[in-house]
């Protein structure tokens, strides 16, 4: 299966929880999310925002405590330990996000009670996309690399749902040299 088959397997839900959760890749220190326009931008093009919108310092700060709270979820989805400050976060921030039950074409979903604050709106999109992947029973496949310099989320796609890395080239790769190394050189040292 090529690299484009199987993002095209991703479910838009889970792809689009994933892709916000990697805009900050720990390993690198990189962040797609440096500014408010940076986010607006990024909430446009994925559509979770269907005009542009002007967001603050503090819309930004609070879509990097959802970023980061979700993150430590998908942590506990591969068996990680995280840490229950950020999920706190997390849910404390969710808690001012008012989401109503609304039907289109025949189908429903959430969408945010407020709709002019526009953070809100992401919100309660990225709440949406949470409650089709639970539907569709793809919620727990979402994880995070076990590498803990990455950190990085993916979708397992893996048969029995036991993917540990984001990539076996790259992280499983080295975290695997790594456990093989510590055991050559403990066998080394003479007792």
């Amino acid at each position: 299966m090529s690299e484009l088959e199987r993002e095209a397997s991703v479910p838009a839900g889970v792809r689009l929880v994933r892709d916000f959760v990697n805009t900050a890749e720990p390993q690198t220190g990189e962040e797609s999310l440096a500014t408010p326009d940076q986010l607006g931008d990024w909430l446009l093009e994925r559509g979770v925002l269907t005009t542009r919108a002007t967001l603050s310092a503090e819309d930004l700060a609070a879509a990097r405590t959802a970023r980061e709270g979700l993150r430590h979820v998908l942590m506990d989805h591969a068996g990680h330990s995280s840490d229950p400050a950020a999920v706190a976060a997390l849910n404390e921030l969710l808690t001012g996000v008012p989401v109503r039950l609304a039907f289109t074409g025949g189908s429903y979903h959430l969408s945010a009670v407020d709709d002019h604050t526009p953070l809100h709106q992401a919100l309660a999109v990225l709440a949406d996309a949470i409650r089709q992947a639970a539907e569709d029973q793809t919620w727990p496949r979402l994880k995070v690399c076990a590498r803990d310099s990455c950190r990085w989320a993916f979708y397992d796609a893996s048969r029995n749902s036991a993917r540990r890395w984001c990539s076996m080239a790259g992280c499983g790769n080295h975290v695997k040299m790594q456990r093989a190394y510590a055991a050559r050189k403990s066998r080394a040292r003479p007792q």
